[in-house]
């Protein structure tokens, strides 16, 4: 009998280290694909204030967090599973509708541009839309529906860097991934927008110092927002452009017989946002031109 129990005791101490080495690897594979989809990750973390740009201050938060939960459910109930199952039964389509994705992205970034430039709406008119009925959760289906292209772009490059791993372990990284990133990316935007009230607080502290950084706080906000807005947009067409640039086979820095570094990386840039800015101008002048032609 102690001769059994030694042998069960083994037994488990063997399970444990299996399981403890299993999640080492879940872990690595989950870092490995995490930092490779950091450059997503930031534009996601971008585009999003633009959503809640305009609410009351007890709004702001109660709308990240639906946001937040719809970005969740975007990875973990719909994305994880499907490109898994692509992965595995049709990888060859994962490319064409990333492609897709990115031709939206492309379409929405480019309509943000055409509505600034040739709408010039007062103060008084963007108030009367702030509080129209169902405002709240038009934002938020749209907020949510971008996010759902974002999210998929940073799923797909993180099963290209777990690809050679065992399904299980696939699953089990991109998990880890949608959670850590879904709570980075809304935990960032949460600060962002809820710093001026940050700021209003520390202005109302006794500390000199204190109050001078939160007056600062509060006058720089507005701008901040504002320039999160503008990189936002610009995060959209470029995150676009690249999709369908990179999905193409083509790498714009190399055109310009640039390797690796910063000014690669900022030609790619430049060139994929011009070319996601005229593809959805393109898309969107189309849409607009045939509305006419279905109302008649």
């Amino acid at each position: 009998m102690p001769g059994g129990l030694a042998a069960l005791l083994d037994d488990i101490a063997t399970i444990a280290k299996l399981a403890a080495a299993s999640l080492d690897d879940v872990g690595a594979a989950a870092g490995k694909a995490g930092i490779k989809a950091a450059g997503v990750v930031v534009d996601d973390a971008a585009v999003t204030p633009n959503y809640v740009t305009g609410f009351t201050p007890d709004r702001e938060l109660p709308i990240i967090w639906r946001i937040a939960r719809g970005s969740l459910f975007n990875k973990l109930v719909v994305i994880t599973p499907v490109i898994l199952a692509l992965s595995v039964l049709l990888p060859a389509a994962i490319t064409p509708i990333l492609m897709l994705g990115g031709t939206y992205l492309c379409f929405e970034g480019a309509e943000k541009v055409i509505h600034a430039l040739s709408h010039k709406e007062d103060l008084a008119e963007e108030a009367e839309v702030l509080v129209e009925p169902g405002h709240e959760d038009t934002m938020i289906k749209g907020a949510i529906r971008t996010d759902f292209i974002l999210s998929g772009e940073i799923m797909v490059i993180a099963l290209g860097e777990v690809s050679a791993e065992g399904i299980a372990l696939r699953a089990a990284a991109l998990v880890v991934v949608a959670i850590a990133i879904t709570a980075a990316v809304y935990g960032v935007v949460g600060l962002i927008v809820k710093m001026d009230d940050i700021g209003l607080n520390l202005a109302q502290r006794r500390n000199g110092a204190t109050r001078a950084l939160g007056r600062g706080l509060v006058r720089a906000m507005p701008k901040v927002l504002s320039a999160l807005a503008m990189i936002g947009t610009a995060a959209m067409l470029w995150v676009g452009g690249q999709i369908i640039v990179h999905s193409a086979g083509v790498h714009p820095a190399e055109w310009l017989g640039l390797d690796h570094g910063f000014i690669a990386w900022l030609a790619d840039v430049a060139i994929c946002g011009l070319i996601g800015l005229a593809l959805g101008s393109v898309i969107a002048g189309a849409l607009h031109l045939a509305k006419p032609a279905k109302a008649s």
